[in-house]
């Protein structure tokens, strides 16, 4: 399914570390032919090291982050009118703060999962300094979209690709 988006919009796939984000986002990106951002390629090597070594990040340590990265969709959308990124996006002030950011319409795709399922991904996942004994943090700091936000959430353990025909199809229903 192809889909024309009629002003510039930024999708930004969202969801605790293991959901499948930057593998949808990536799909996603290449279904839409635009660019694609990785989240995590825009916090800054101290914040890294403290997810690394087991420690939370604060909202001091993501503000920062929200800004770089809105920054930085903002001007892939200058160049290409829209862009897919990922970000956990975790709690509604953090997701505003992208909003604020970003000058145009930004849309939140939640990948939902199974803790269970969460936890054997990231275990099984090598070479991410993301280490699976911060999953109940940031499982207990999610807050769901709300009905206000332009949100879908999916069912992450469906196959990539039927995720990917799912947010196209949900981006094409709203431009008519």
């Amino acid at each position: 399914m192809q889909v024309t988006l009629t002003a510039a919009e930024a999708i930004i796939v969202m969801g605790v570390a293991g959901s499948g984000k930057s593998t949808l986002g990536e799909a996603l990106a290449q279904a839409l032919t635009c660019p694609f951002m990785e989240g995590d390629d825009f916090h800054t090597p101290e914040a890294v090291a403290r997810m690394r070594a087991g420690i939370p990040l604060t909202d001091d340590d993501r503000w920062p982050w929200l800004n770089r990265l809105g920054r930085a969709i903002s001007e892939e959308l200058v160049r290409h009118g829209i862009a897919v990124a990922t970000c956990s996006a975790l709690r509604r002030a953090y997701r505003d703060r992208l909003r604020e950011t970003i000058p145009a319409r930004v849309s939140f795709v939640l990948m939902d999962a199974d803790p269970k399922e969460l936890l054997r991904r990231l275990t099984a996942r090598k070479h991410h300094y993301m280490p699976a004994s911060l999953l109940v943090s940031q499982l207990d700091t999610l807050e769901r979209p709300q009905p206000d936000e332009a949100a879908i959430a999916l069912d992450a353990s469906r196959p990539p690709a039927a995720l990917c025909e799912q947010v196209v199809a949900w981006l094409a229903k709203r431009e008519k």
